[in-house]
């Protein structure tokens, strides 16, 4: 998602006016280390696996919004998955397009189908989650973007003038705003749009790439007179979206039991906006925020004055911990990301992520400027490194601590293993030059394997056991230096 200028003086004034972001009356700077779960008194629960260990997953998104038809996916290769794996990330958020599965309307694409499936083949290759993104930029080519085919948009002729200078104030247009509430109203669409979900349920339900399907990305609505936009945030959340998320959730139970469903707000909660989602009836569901504020997103520095990090943080982990939720973020980054206060903003956003949530992904995982992570020879662009720390992406036990400290590069990880389904515990080190020194305590506890400049390892320990685990980066002469 990208605001541009002219819509920044909208949304923040109204904002501001709702109360709903309280600038900082000073700045201090946030600690580089990511708090345990107990931050939040247990109350947000973690994304597990079929094993019930504890996972957190840290990657980007993966796309090709360029190409379609018989070229769609085509910019997408198994180098994306290979090079995510090789930095040390395990997950990738995939966006699909409804537009390309069901062109016309009851005919689904099956040469996109197994674009998909070779794409998830390539993931499950090199070890990588997938979440199935279902997404769209301004409803969809109707208004000149992707996601909603133009057979589902109805506008009842109202006006739409594009902006590609500021395309996400395209949002604000009325044929755009008024498709949206056909889509989360009529009959024949709520069921077209399930029926969309249960072709993609039934197809890659028990693939072993397969994490989860995210219903929509960065859904929007219609205002109404006079209303500021986080009431009307507010209520399009609690009026469209939390029955729209609880019919396709029947609906994809109906295909596949057990994958897990993501549900997003509107991004307007990246405004530190709490949001109006109601309970989703679904026992396996994740809160997908996204992570982006509008000055930055039009180019703008970060400012560690605003309290935005705080506010954002403190209005988006209310609702999962009322409804014992795991969060997993699904966009965040900035696309100036080379500004003087960005490397700042970078240690601050990775340490509050890591506070709450089960995981995240960068936007986007491309190769050359703009918002990619990486340039053409695969190196990470300005600040993007320090999205690449240790983590443990799967814990078999009880996380009693889990902080890294980025300015010592540090990471210490504590847990009860688990005592009646003993399980291995995964550790993952990004690629370091100056190698990594592992060690761990606990009964029987030991590290299998090696990957002095980074890879994965396996911790065993006895069941029950209290764990803790260190991993430290060698200092410039071979030395491990002391946090």
């Amino acid at each position: 998602m990208r605001m541009g200028r002219a819509l920044i003086a909208v949304v923040v004034a109204s904002v501001l006016a709702a109360g709903a972001l309280a600038p900082a009356a000073s700045a201090h700077p946030a600690s580089t280390q990511a708090a345990a779960p107990s931050t939040y008194g247990h109350s947000i629960p973690p994304l597990t696996d079929s094993r019930g260990r504890t996972l957190t997953l840290r990657g980007w998104n993966v796309e090709d919004k360029a190409n379609r038809g018989e070229a769609a996916l085509s910019a997408i290769t198994e180098r994306h998955f290979r090079d995510l794996r090789a930095g040390g990330f395990n997950f990738a958020r995939l966006l699909v397009f409804w537009d390309d599965l069901e062109p016309r309307r009851g005919q689904y694409s099956e040469r996109y189908l197994r674009k998909i499936e070779r794409i998830l083949g390539w993931a499950h290759r090199h070890r990588i989650h997938v979440l199935i993104d279902a997404h769209q930029d301004v409803f969809g080519p109707a208004f000149g973007h992707r996601g909603i085919p133009e057979w589902a948009t109805r506008a009842d002729g109202l006006p739409f003038t594009p902006n590609p200078d500021d395309w996400f104030s395209e949002y604000f247009q009325p044929a755009v705003q008024r498709a949206f509430t056909h889509l989360y109203e009529d009959p024949d669409l709520r069921r077209a749009q399930a029926a969309m979900w249960q072709v993609l349920a039934e197809r890659f339900r028990g693939h072993p790439a397969v994490i989860g399907y995210d219903l929509i990305n960065e859904p929007m609505g219609e205002l109404r007179e006079g209303e500021d936009l986080p009431t009307a945030a507010r209520r399009i959340e609690a009026q469209h979206l939390t029955p729209m998320y609880n019919r396709l959730a029947r609906a994809i139970r109906a295909k596949d039991r057990s994958t897990w469903l993501f549900v997003e707000p509107t991004p307007i909660v990246g405004e530190g906006v709490p949001t109006g989602l109601g309970r989703i009836h679904d026992s396996r569901t994740v809160y997908a925020p996204h992570f982006y504020n509008t000055a930055m997103e039009a180019g703008a520095d970060y400012d560690p004055s605003a309290g935005w990090i705080e506010a954002y943080e403190a209005a988006v982990t209310a609702y999962p911990a009322r409804y014992r939720m795991p969060v997993v973020v699904g966009e965040w980054g900035p696309l100036n990301n080379s500004l003087p206060n960005m490397g700042r903003f970078y240690r601050e956003a990775v340490a509050s992520l890591n506070r709450y949530s089960s995981g995240w992904a960068g936007y986007v995982w491309c190769y050359g400027g703009g918002y990619c992570a990486v340039d053409e020879r695969g190196r990470f662009r300005t600040n993007k490194e320090q999205t690449a720390t240790p983590y443990a992406p799967a814990v078999a036990g009880t996380v009693r601590s889990d902080t890294y400290d980025a300015a010592t590069r540090s990471y210490r990880l504590a847990y009860r293993a688990a005592a009646a389904r003993p399980g291995t515990t995964e550790l993952s080190l990004p690629p370091s030059s100056r190698g990594w020194r592992v060690s761990v305590t606990g009964r029987a506890a030991r590290v299998l394997g090696k990957a002095p400049h980074g890879g994965r390892l396996t911790v065993v320990a006895w069941p029950g056991a209290e764990v803790v685990v260190t991993v430290r980066e060698a200092g410039p002469h071979g030395r491990t230096d002391r946090p």
